[in-house]
């Protein structure tokens, strides 16, 4: 196994250093689709998040529950049910968006929508209690009270966006059945993992595991030092109000 595994990274490592083109095309195309995706989820994600973390309607708690449920949802199970809008005899056919990059944009864009709205909206509703009877001592208007809230929450939103293009960066359902892991089109580094593996290039599949979990590791260290930043912000601001308040 090890003098398969051992020249397979040697070989890797090389790719890597030497700015392969196919293989940092493929890099590109993940970040292209997942960076994008996330971005496009946070259009409608936010807004419906900053709803349901503030504000109080019927049949709140179901909606909250199928968001946190959805999380969980398989990529497969989603990308299956976008091929079927997406194709030619589908709803949404005459976009052609089946085999397109922009195709797995949007998959990807759906399938993170439950963790930006989720993890924000229970951010809000977690701050809200406090921070609404301080701005009502405080006089502040319906309006600005739900600006401060949501200032106060950044980071949570942060968090889950950076969180939110992880899971994009690493999904395989989607990208390969709606993207069809089309080489030089559509191709992404977890369908060309696999696509990679079948061929017997275990190089170029070692190449695109390394960056791929390089990636995955700096978000994820990312998100940690986010978290870290928003504790010490948090700790900043009550040593603060217990300092104005022994003063």
């Amino acid at each position: 196994m090890t003098d398969v595994i051992v020249p397979a990274i040697q070989q890797a490592i090389h790719l890597i250093l030497t700015g392969d083109p196919y293989v940092y095309s493929v890099v590109y195309r993940s970040l292209y689709t997942s960076g994008l995706g996330t971005f496009l989820s946070c259009a409608w994600s936010i807004p419906m998040a900053v709803g349901l973390g503030l504000y109080d309607f019927r049949g709140k708690w179901v909606v909250k529950g199928i968001f946190n449920a959805l999380i969980g949802i398989p990529t497969v199970g989603l990308g299956l049910l976008l091929y079927l809008l997406l194709a030619r005899e589908g709803e949404f056919g005459s976009f052609h968006l089946l085999y397109t990059l922009n195709g797995i944009v949007i998959g990807q864009a759906i399938l993170v929508t439950p963790i930006i709205v989720t993890f924000t909206s229970n951010a809000l509703s977690a701050s809200d209690a406090q921070l609404r009877d301080l701005a009502k001592t405080l006089g502040a208007s319906g309006l600005r009270t739900d600006l401060t809230i949501i200032r106060e929450t950044i980071w949570s939103m942060i968090l889950a966006i950076t969180a939110s293009f992880n899971r994009a960066f690493g999904e395989l359902g989607i990208a390969s059945i709606v993207g069809g892991n089309l080489i030089g089109e559509t191709q992404v580094l977890t369908t060309a993992i696999g696509l990679q593996i079948d061929f017997g290039h275990f190089a170029i599949a070692m190449a695109y595991a390394i960056i791929l979990i390089i990636i995955v590791v700096v978000i994820a260290v990312t998100i940690s030092l986010i978290e870290r930043l928003r504790q010490v912000d948090t700790w900043g601001k009550l040593s603060l109000g217990r300092g104005l308040g022994g003063s």
